[in-house]
């Protein structure tokens, strides 16, 4: 099953098919993004094997420039995509597709903070089955406390997002960018 209802949250199982479901997409959004170097990863819940999750695609698209960001907005509408703007977000071009919601697009600087911070914190996931386990465990409890109220369900997931990304090892090393907002409002989209 892939798709919500907009403010719903419903955690489902990890299903094998999120895999393929990216990969087509990924697939659909390359051939529209022609023009400069961009990476399509995916993101969130649906990208870590074995984790429950809201079933909607989260997909990251890293661009060199955030001052190139406006000339893909077309290109994303033409695959689909509703364009919502920063939604909230500074430097990030935030994207939904589908009614139910079946996608999310986070378009932001390919060295920016916030796609770093994404994909650190799936591969750790990916590589921690203790901590992907306590994840899974925090997300049915807060959909089965706010199974209406997207907002405080993400919010009360930050803490520990945070906690892992905080923690990461190569801290020091992370490069200063207008896409440092991977707070309790970057994650607010996170799956």
């Amino acid at each position: 099953m892939i798709g919500l209802k907009d403010g719903m949250v419903i955690v489902s199982e990890y299903d094998d098919s999120w895999v393929s479901l990216f990969e087509k997409e990924k697939e659909l959004i390359l051939k529209q993004l022609t023009e400069g170097a961009v990476s399509v990863e995916h993101i969130g819940s649906t990208s870590v094997p074995g984790l429950c999750a809201k079933p909607i695609i989260d997909i990251l698209i890293g661009i060199e420039h955030w001052s190139d960001a406006q000339r893909y907005v077309q290109a994303m509408e033409r695959c689909g995509y509703v364009f919502m703007g920063e939604y909230g977000i500074p430097f990030r071009n935030f994207f939904v597709k589908g009614n139910p919601r079946t996608h999310h697009v986070h378009m932001v600087e390919k060295n920016g903070t916030f796609r770093l911070d994404h994909l650190w914190f799936r591969n750790y996931l990916r590589c921690h089955a203790e901590e992907k386990e306590n994840y899974a465990e925090l997300k049915r409890r807060l959909a089965e406390k706010y199974p209406e109220d997207r907002d405080r369900y993400l919010q009360s997931k930050a803490d520990f997002i945070q906690g892992i990304v905080r923690n990461r090892n190569d801290d020091a090393a992370k490069p200063k960018s207008r896409n440092n907002t991977f707070g309790k409002d970057a994650d607010k989209n996170m799956r």
